[in-house]
């Protein structure tokens, strides 16, 4: 970072630079695990997590590396909790018998302190089949398992379902957010169309429009290849992709998007993480700015945005040329031909 910015709070480097905050540290709810032991043991670069419960246990294990966390990056799974059936009755019981406490009053307190920098955006959760694959058991042994033993992994959802449904949703629907994020990490290779239609698709389809019906705006997170899986994200009933990354980090375009969706899906990304990297010329990178630009005219239903993050080798000095290039040429409604690099 510039000298300028040295011992400065995060929130006056935003305001410097002239940008909002996404304000993702507000949280609703905390999940209290009822008659769970759970048991942490470190060795060397890993620590492992043991879950004790009536039925049994399971264990799983987490890796870090020292350059991972000094660049403030997650540790790595190395063990999942997840391995074979009998662990699924485990998993089971855990989730039957969890609590979700409201935390309204801890993120009133938060909201206020953002202020008019930004709009929380509250993660609340997956949906249970990617949360099996991404979380609980890891994509290879998920796919594994879900071949070998349907019914099994069929039942676990089915739990995992029902527990959202009766003590998950209610929490959401109640709380003081206006903007939740339920859904991460969806992608056209892992969770492809045909999974998608029958695990994803008919859980939001009950979902949304149930937080509609409370006042509530839902986002997924769209930090993946979505290439194959547009349309349904729009028949999924989502307001909004948020982190949307696009090519050249996958191959769907931001005009794919905007062509599939019009303006009925709010877009929020645009600039790839990569093309803020020294990597990438600076007349490549400014270019392709102005085409975001161009390809999102008027500018309905957008909000730029670095997808999915500002990276560790990222030229903060970019983010700055961002903002204000804006200024001159982001006013709504956006003209094709006023647009200058």
């Amino acid at each position: 970072m510039p000298d300028r910015w040295r011992g400065v709070s995060l929130r006056q480097i935003q305001r410097d630079l002239n940008v909002g905050d996404s304000a993702r540290q507000g949280k609703i709810l905390d999940v209290i695990f009822d008659g769970v032991e759970v048991v942490e043991t470190k060795s060397g670069i890993q620590c492992g997590i043991e879950y004790h419960t009536p039925v049994g246990g399971i264990r799983t294990v987490r890796q870090f590396t020292g350059e991972a966390q000094g660049q403030g990056l997650p540790a790595t799974t190395v063990e999942y909790l997840l391995k074979e059936p009998k662990d699924f009755k485990v998993w089971e019981w855990i989730v039957e018998h969890a609590r979700y406490e409201p935390k309204y009053e801890e993120f009133n307190l938060y909201d206020a302190q953002v202020g008019e920098m930004g709009l929380p955006v509250v993660e609340v959760g997956r949906v249970p089949f990617n949360d099996f694959l991404f979380n609980l058991a890891g994509y290879e042994q998920a796919f594994y398992l879900l071949n070998d033993y349907p019914q099994e992994v069929e039942h676990l959802l089915e739990v995992m379902v029902e527990a959202q449904r009766l003590k998950l949703w209610p929490v959401i629907s109640c709380s003081p957010a206006k903007l939740v994020v339920h859904g991460v990490h969806l992608a056209s290779q892992l969770t492809p169309p045909p999974l998608f239609r029958k695990y994803i698709l008919p859980f939001y389809q009950e979902l949304i429009p149930l937080l509609h019906d409370h006042g509530k705006y839902v986002a997924m997170h769209a930090d993946n290849d979505t290439s194959l899986i547009l349309d349904l994200i729009e028949r999924s009933g989502w307001d909004m992709v948020e982190c949307f990354v696009t090519a050249p980090m996958v191959p769907v375009t931001l005009r794919q998007a905007r062509e599939t969706w019009g303006s009925r899906m709010i877009i929020w990304g645009g600039i790839p993480s990569s093309m803020l990297s020294p990597s990438v010329s600076e007349s490549d990178f400014r270019s392709y700015v102005g085409e975001v630009l161009r390809t999102i005219a008027p500018g309905d239903a957008f909000i730029l945005g670095v997808a999915d993050n500002v990276m560790p080798d990222s030229m903060i000095e970019r983010v700055e040329w961002i903002s204000e290039f804006l200024e001159k040429n982001g006013r709504y409604p956006i003209e094709n031909n006023k647009v200058r690099c």
